[in-house]
């Protein structure tokens, strides 16, 4: 019969909880978003993207919470290292694990909170334009001031939240790589 203690530490769920994160993360940003943004049109497009992100965006800044929570101890012949949040920030661990957890934490809060709210309302903003101006905001040049001051602002809140979604799931990896080097 197998050993099941194992599954009374916080090991498993830690391991399967950072799998989550970086496996929605890829999956998200590499399968899900381009595959709809193919397959829609683009109004079915961005309604999709508004309802997955601010779940996506939640998911992604939970789970660093939950990985502090379950960090699991380390077995060496002086007894056990710290598991949880007393392993989380003991300061041996300071730059393998709350650096990059803090990070990814802080930069999908950021996502949620502020570049999203902000893309959003931008695409609202656009929309309305687009009734006044009797034209896309994809269209093809010309288009009026206030849709070139629009498509730009998106432009910039969608980029830095792209860039920031790329930089979290590099800091995930990250902190996998720091993750694995405890196994043997």
């Amino acid at each position: 019969m197998p050993d099941l203690s194992l599954f009374a530490t916080p090991g498993p769920y830690h391991v399967i909880a950072y799998g989550t994160l970086l496996g929605s993360s890829i999956f998200q940003s590499f399968i899900a978003g381009p595959i709809a943004y193919k397959a829609l049109s683009r109004p079915q497009f961005s309604s999709l993207q508004q309802a997955i992100f601010p779940i996506y965006f939640s998911l992604q800044s939970a789970l660093p919470v939950f990985l502090a929570l379950t960090y699991p101890g380390i077995k060496s012949p002086l007894g056990l290292a710290p598991s949880g949040i007393g392993g989380f920030f003991a300061e041996n661990n300071r730059y393998s694990v709350l650096t990059p957890l803090v990070t990814i934490f802080a930069i999908n809060v950021a996502n949620l909170v502020v570049l999203g709210p902000a893309t959003t309302k931008i695409m609202r903003e656009r929309k309305h334009q687009e009734t006044r101006d009797g034209k896309k905001s994809h269209d093809s040049p010309p288009h009026s001031k206030e849709m070139m001051r629009l498509n730009k602002a998106f432009g910039r809140t969608h980029g830095a939240s792209a860039l920031m979604n790329l930089a979290s799931m590099l800091v995930t990896m990250w902190y996998g790589a720091e993750l694995a080097t405890r196994f043997q």
